[in-house]
């Protein structure tokens, strides 16, 4: 029996933990004890164009860059179980982007470009999916969400 991933069950591709946060487009009802349940998959995209962003932005306030691999070591720390390391190789692999690369900020053209495909990696390892699963377009749609005024 072919199992559907929680992630993609949730509509929540990067399993974004539950919080105090209050998205937009949450489930009414929250079933999951532990990851955030959507609506639809471009809502759990906009959370995660928005965390990005949160992300960008604390490293710039400290006047560091972002890179991936920060990035991946805080999305996925490995005091959590995380192999982070196979996670940021699985990422830059498929991302086409080093490690240490400076990342723009997720809300510009550039941001976009260089976070979508980070973002479509991100989704395989959190959900053991390959990229042509991944829902493209819904990636677009969470980021007009999150960035459209």
């Amino acid at each position: 029996m072919n199992k559907i991933p929680r992630g993609i069950r949730n509509r929540n591709p990067l399993n974004i933990r539950r919080t105090g946060d209050k998205w937009q487009g949450m489930e009414w009802q929250q079933d999951d004890p532990s990851f955030i349940q959507f609506e639809h998959m471009r809502w759990g995209y906009r959370a995660a164009w928005i965390l990005m962003l949160r992300y960008w932005q604390h490293f710039n306030k400290k006047m560091q860059p972002l890179t991936l691999s920060k990035l991946i070591y805080r999305w996925a720390p490995p005091n959590d179980g995380n192999d982070t390391e196979a996670y940021i190789k699985f990422v830059a692999l498929h991302a086409s982007i080093g490690g240490q690369e400076r990342l723009p900020n997720p809300n510009s053209y550039m941001g976009r470009k260089k976070f979508t495909p980070i973002l479509i990696a991100m989704t395989c390892v959190e959900n053991g999916i390959k990229p042509e699963e991944v829902p493209v377009s819904a990636i677009l749609q969470g980021y007009q969400l999150a960035f459209s005024r």
